[in-house]
């Protein structure tokens, strides 16, 4: 798979908040949806992971529609190699203090690779703090609308 700029990193609560109509980020995440200039969406496995373990608790149906998703192609997965493992460490050892858990520490070693920051992310806090490369910050295109 060949990284580009048109790549679109998405995290778990954006896809958590257009599979629940209870979420609270729901309406606005269909709306960006809607909006959204067209760009390959890209997450990584541990996202994966993490969506797939929040929806089985607040809304257990609509896992089957996101793997749907992921099989029909809607979002590319992320490899991460064995020579990004210590990456990863390193990440979440930076930013133990808010903590950071896989999944984050995953979009930034993305980030780094895409040599961008463009997200997708109903997380606030984290993302306004983190930085990929250590010196970027992410544009957190739930935050601005788009």
């Amino acid at each position: 798979m060949t990284l580009t700029k048109k790549h679109l990193i998405i995290d778990s609560g954006f896809f958590i908040a257009l599979g629940n109509t209870k979420d609270q980020h729901h309406k606005k995440a269909v709306r960006i949806l809607d909006t959204l200039p067209k760009r390959q969406w890209i997450t990584t496995w541990p996202v994966l992971t993490e969506v797939c373990h929040l929806l089985l608790n607040v809304a257990p149906d609509k896992i089957f529609p996101f793997l749907q998703n992921l099989e029909n192609g809607a979002f590319t997965v992320f490899s991460i190699s064995e020579t990004d493992y210590s990456t990863l460490r390193t990440l979440m050892l930076q930013y133990k203090e808010l903590p950071m858990d896989l999944a984050d520490a995953s979009l930034i070693l993305l980030a780094n690779h895409l040599q961008h920051g463009d997200i997708l992310s109903t997380d606030k806090r984290d993302f306004k703090t983190y930085r990929w490369k250590n010196r970027h910050p992410f544009n957190n295109l739930f935050e601005t609308g788009v």
